[in-house]
């Protein structure tokens, strides 16, 4: 941040060049010289803060997907929110969460290399005690997972990734893809310690249970699209989604698109007994008179009133009558 001189600052300054108490040109020489500034290279910053900004606003609708998923698997109250974008070194990261925890490792092409959502044993418990019929408490002490459980965790996390890629779809297309799940961090190795990751923390609450979740993305996953990461590559991609000619284009795709129209003379009900009674000669009886129009029916829905007619020796009709949308619809 810059720092502003106050009046009296800049008075005390202006007395302290003329009476020759300070050097001009040695204020020169400091401003010239390069200014050393401390850089660690276990923390090495490689996301910048328009970067970390795009990441924020991509998983805080993630976290609003994941919600809505979770509610409905669930059926309880579910809130999940980002409370936290941020970068470190992996190795950081591993030593940060529990040692008995739940890491779904998962690749999302065409993205290359493997990340990580890690869940909390409260979270992940809580889960699995209200899909196997419970209140959704998580148990006092946490134990490993058993076959059946790991099963049914893999199952509910490998559909939650439908809400990534939805999440994603403004930057990229992914398809995300559940690998493997994991208990303990120590047999998860997806990138070198001091590689820098993307940690997205989510704070989740499942009743009355609350916890973290948290999404691991390595540098080197996200380093191919980083440009896309810029809020200018947002500010076009949103500018080129309403381009004249994706909406010309548009507009004929749907031109050609083919719809079923059906004339209808009417309607009647006949019973079983005789509709097989039914022979050469017989008439029989619609729903409406003679004189009335024929329902146009574009798909399932009126759309035009005609009159039966020929055109060279052809079954035609003709549009008498054009329904408007809303409007009561004609009497069958």
């Amino acid at each position: 941040m810059v720092d502003v001189l106050s009046q009296n600052e800049i008075d005390a300054l202006l007395a302290a060049l003329s009476s020759g108490e300070m050097d001009a040109e040695e204020l020169k020489k400091e401003e010239t010289q390069k200014k050393i500034r401390s850089y660690d290279f276990k923390r090495a910053l490689r996301f910048s803060k328009d970067h970390i900004r795009s990441l924020t606003r991509i998983h805080e609708n993630f976290a609003r997907y994941l919600t809505t998923y979770f509610s409905a698997q669930l059926r309880t109250f579910v809130q999940i929110n980002v409370v936290q974008v941020e970068q470190l070194p992996y190795d950081e990261f591993i030593r940060s969460i529990p040692k008995m925890t739940v890491l779904n490792i998962f690749e999302a092409e065409p993205l290359v290399g493997r990340m990580v959502l890690e869940v909390h044993p409260n979270i992940a418990y809580a889960m699995l005690d209200r899909l196997l019929g419970g209140t959704g408490i998580a148990p006092s002490s946490i134990s490993s997972m058993t076959e059946i459980e790991t099963i049914i965790m893999e199952r509910i996390f490998s559909r939650a990734f439908d809400s990534l890629q939805e999440a994603w779809k403004t930057v990229l297309d992914i398809s995300p893809r559940l690998e493997a799940l994991e208990t303990n961090p120590q047999f998860m190795q997806i990138v070198s310690p001091n590689e820098t990751i993307a940690l997205i923390s989510l704070s989740t609450k499942i009743g009355d249970t609350t916890g973290m979740i948290n999404l691991c993305i390595p540098h080197v996953v996200l380093e191919p699209i980083m440009s896309k990461l810029s809020a200018h590559q947002w500010f076009i991609s949103e500018k080129k989604a309403s381009v004249p000619e994706e909406v010309d284009a548009l507009k004929q795709r749907v031109s050609k698109a083919k719809l079923p129209i059906v004339a209808e003379l009417g309607v009647s009900q006949l019973t079983v007994s005789e509709f097989l009674g039914l022979s050469v000669g017989d008439v029989i009886s619609l729903n409406k008179p003679m004189h009335d129009g024929l329902s146009i029916k574009v798909g399932d829905k009126l759309k035009f009133i005609g009159s039966p007619g020929t055109i060279k020796d052809r079954v035609a009709v003709q549009i008498d009558e054009i329904v408007i949308e809303g409007a009561e619809e004609f009497d069958e």
